[in-house]
């Protein structure tokens, strides 16, 4: 019997696919390449304003470390989420005290501050519908209400985005 693609079917595949480079929150080898793909050309400047590449220190190697984001713009403030979770750039930030480079067309020197848990949420839903990379990653869906990510809202480190 032969298996109709359905635009369900391919992007469920889509997401698996996604999904099967970070198992365990840990990158493999396919998803550093693009890693390492994606921070040059977000570094460049090559996408919408939204794409960044991070810069940081590493907590253990103190080498820098470039991570590509994208960012939530919600009211009048831009926020990065990890979208596994708690993960080397989340450990790393912390580690820096929230120094870091982001990084697109230009350097731009910031300081990340963490959002408590209670303040995520609505972030969060912002993050998902702005960054679809995200979403197979996230147990909640970006449609759903606001009230779901109340749930989840510990799990998934937001920072907001300050000029330093």
């Amino acid at each position: 019997m032969e298996q109709s693609l359905t635009a369900t079917s391919i992007a469920e595949r889509h997401a698996s696919w996604l999904r099967s480079m970070y198992r365990g929150g840990r990158a493999d080898v396919r998803a550093r390449r693009f890693a390492r793909f994606w921070s040059r050309i977000f570094g460049w400047g090559l996408a919408s304003r939204r794409w960044v590449s991070l810069e940081v220190t590493g907590c253990r190697t103190g080498k820098l470390v470039r991570v590509p984001l994208g960012m939530a713009h919600v009211g009048e403030n831009w926020y990065l989420a990890s979208m596994l979770g708690e993960c080397n750039w989340v450990r790393n930030v912390r580690a820096a005290g929230g120094n870091a480079v982001l990084r697109h067309g230009r350097a731009r020197k910031v300081r990340l501050t963490e959002v408590p848990a209670v303040d995520r949420p609505a972030i969060l839903k912002s993050y998902l519908a702005q960054v679809p990379g995200a979403r197979p990653h996230n147990p909640v869906s970006w449609r759903s209400p606001v009230s779901s990510f109340e749930g989840i809202a510990a799990d998934f480190p937001v920072f907001l985005v300050t000029d330093r």
